[in-house]
Parts: structure tokens; sequence; C-alpha cells
């Protein structure tokens, strides 16, 4: 009784073994063909020349939605495009729109409007569409204390 269970133990060792040496053969060669797939960075005329294309095929046409406005954590952290942010600048943060795109931002409620500049991505929180920097927001806000407003937001050329 002894010799069978020490037998079956022996085949049970030896099923994980090799299953566990598939898996790590599996690993490595997907890890060998992720590194394959590796695209080479672009160079700044290769981006300009993409966002140029990008910016052609976005809709000219106005949108609603709501925008907030960057903590001022971020502060000198690199956004999305590789610039510095700087919440004294007039950016923000779209999840679509090309980099380097400006747009107009109109506050509905009272009309003011200001042009930004994409330069990051963004807002990641449901029901958001814009991330201003907080000298853009500023600008457009009768109430320095609400965190969120109602804009219209148009494509513009600078």
């Amino acid at each position: 009784m002894k010799l069978s269970s020490i037998l079956k133990l022996c085949c049970f060792f030896l099923l994980v073994s090799c299953h566990s040496s598939k898996m790590t053969q599996q690993r490595k060669a997907t890890h060998k063909n992720s590194k394959m797939a590796v695209k080479k960075k672009k160079t700044t005329s290769e981006k300009d020349k993409s966002v140029a294309e990008a910016s052609s095929t976005v809709s000219t046409m106005a949108t609603t939605g709501v925008a907030s406005y960057y903590h001022n954590k971020f502060n000198g952290r690199k956004t999305a495009s590789g610039e510095v942010f700087s919440n004294n600048k007039l950016t923000a943060a779209h999840r679509t729109y090309p980099f380097g795109t400006y747009l107009k931002v109109t506050n509905v409620a009272n009309g003011k409007s200001v042009v930004v500049k994409v330069n990051d991505r963004g807002p990641f929180t449901k029901g958001k569409e814009l991330d201003l920097s907080r000298k853009a927001f500023m600008d457009i806000t009768d109430n320095p204390n609400k965190g969120n407003l109602q804009v219209n937001i148009e494509v513009v050329t600078p």
C-alpha cells in the first residue's frame, strides 16, 4: 500500500513539473514575441506628421461636456505628450484629440471662453470630457470654489 502511494505521488510530481515546464516555455515565447513587437520611437517630425494627419480626421463639430482642472500635485510632471505640466499654462487633457490640437473651451453658464492646447490624456473619471490646467479653468469660471464646469468644446486653429 505504501508503494502504490509513493508511485502515485511520483506520477503527480512528474505531471506537475512537465506542466510547469510547458508554461515556462510559453511565457518565454510570449516575452520574446512582445520584445519583437516593440516599435522604434518616432522622431519629432514623424510625431508632427501623425498629429497633423490625425487632426484632419477629428470632427470640428462642437461638443458639450464637463470640464475639471488638474490638482497642483501634477505641476512639474511629464504629460502623456512628453511636455512638462504647468498649471500656469493654457493646456488640457482629452482622451482622443491628438496632442497639439487647440480647443476653444466655453463655459456654458457665463459664455467666457479660453483656447487651450491638448498635451495630455484624460480625464479618466466617468462623465468628464476635459481636464483643464488651473489657469484655463480659472479664466472661464465665476466660482473658483467649484471644481466642474459645463463647457462647449470646439477645435480651432491657433
